[in-house]
């Protein structure tokens, strides 16, 4: 025979695991003592962290701070908005980035001018982008561009 995982009361009769204890209690929050100090609550953190973004920015106004869009770490506080693409940002200052070294591409490319005829454009009158990762999840989050702008365009934005 099966045994049922109901346990039995005083009584002799099957008593219900979810059915209310001898102290009426309803649930776990009427376990917690409301009176006792929090151990992990600061009220004056939001200030704090606050007057740490604005130390960082440096008194400049910011259109978004943008975090990792996997593990949500932060990677800029001060950003512009890009004009067309609204999903796009860019920046000179950064936290947790990591810049990929790519090996640039050897040869040239051919790009016709006006008249028709065939113009070489060697390598280096390409832009030369390098991707730009978050450093502590390794996501692909953007590009810098040669003049050391950042060019995110995989992230997260959220009010500044």
């Amino acid at each position: 025979m099966k045994t049922r995982d109901r346990e039995m009361n005083e009584k002799g009769e099957p008593e219900d695991s979810s059915t209310h204890d001898s102290q009426g209690t309803v649930s776990a929050d009427d376990e917690i003592d409301y009176f006792s100090k929090p151990e992990f609550y600061d009220q004056g953190l939001d200030d704090k962290d606050e007057l740490w973004v604005q130390k960082q920015r440096g008194g400049r106004a910011s259109d978004a701070v943008l975090c990792c869009p996997a593990c949500f770490t932060t990677l800029c506080l001060d950003c512009q908005r890009h004009e067309k693409y609204v999903t796009q940002y860019r920046a000179i200052f950064v936290m947790n980035c990591r810049i990929m070294e790519e090996v640039p591409q050897l040869g040239s490319k051919r790009k016709r001018n006006k008249r028709g005829s065939h113009i070489e454009v060697g390598p280096s009158a390409a832009v030369a982008f390098k991707r730009v990762c978050c450093s502590v999840c390794s996501t692909e989050v953007g590009v810098i561009d040669e003049d050391e702008v950042y060019h995110f365009l995989n992230v997260l934005p959220s009010e500044a």
